[in-house]
């Protein structure tokens, strides 16, 4: 083996173990990143394989140009939407004047808010802090865990804190992102408030603003725009980051 092909496999292995680590250990919150370097070092372990190959025939070398190509045709698609992600989610629209706020659900353990769905809440509080006369829609059912529906959980945290019960509205049926909206469309009309015209305030985490809003768009919200809310760690930013280029794949193509 060359130098550089002994550095190609040192590293394939590196980033598998590190992936195997990251997947393992889950109260870290980066199995997702544990999963991407274990792909990762799967793709330059075949990197080298064909290498290989390409060495001794025509077939190989063939290969190895049409795998070059594969990767190419995925990286560069999951770049530019890694950067719209970022973007996204690193702009701060809360400025913005709202009809309407929305505040997306996120898990619930037993009737304490999750990390996510806390740092959500801490967002939604002191935008409605800023914002005295705006309607919320809390909107989140009730999952595997949960003891009561994520409206719920978030009801009682706000109005805990001197929200007033009269501007909350609770919806408790989204099981997903799209549920969330489309219930809330109802909702909302319910009330007198257009979601194809007027502002809807949606306070999520940071990145998933994107994909909030691209679903929020398709389900006939004109204005919806993202009041973003971060995680405490960087390491959970990144990986949740990373995370939501392939979930925003995912919405483009079935959702």
């Amino acid at each position: 083996m060359t130098k550089r092909e002994n550095i190609q496999g040192a590293a394939a292995a590196l980033l598998a173990l590190a992936g195997v680590v990251l997947i393992t250990v889950r109260p870290w919150g980066m199995r997702f990143s544990g999963f991407l370097l274990v792909g990762l070092a799967a793709v330059l372990a075949l990197a080298l394989l064909l290498d290989r190959w390409a060495a001794k025939s025509n077939t190989g070398r063939l290969c190895r140009r049409a795998f070059r190509t594969a990767l190419v045709l995925v990286l560069v698609p999951l770049t530019v939407l890694e950067g719209y992600v970022i973007r996204e989610g690193n702009t701060d629209r809360s400025a913005i004047p709202a009809d309407a706020v929305i505040v997306l659900g996120a898990g619930v353990n037993g009737k304490v808010p999750s990390l996510s769905l806390y740092t959500r809440l801490t967002a939604a509080l002191d935008y409605l802090e800023e914002n005295p006369d705006v309607p919320a829609v809390l909107t989140g059912g009730r999952g595997y865990g949960e003891e009561i529906t994520e409206a719920q959980c978030m009801y009682d945290w706000l109005t805990a804190r001197g929200v007033d019960p009269a501007r909350l509205i609770l919806e408790e049926r989204a099981g997903n992102t799209a549920e969330n909206f489309a219930f809330s469309k109802d909702l909302l009309e319910e009330h007198g408030i257009d979601p194809a015209e007027d502002n809807a305030a949606v306070v999520t985490n940071d990145f998933h603003i994107a994909r909030s809003r691209l679903i929020a768009a398709r389900q006939g919200y004109g204005h919806a725009f993202g009041v973003p809310a971060e995680l405490p760690w960087k390491h959970l930013e990144v990986n949740y980051y990373l995370r939501e280029a392939f979930a925003m794949v995912k919405t483009l193509i079935f959702d």
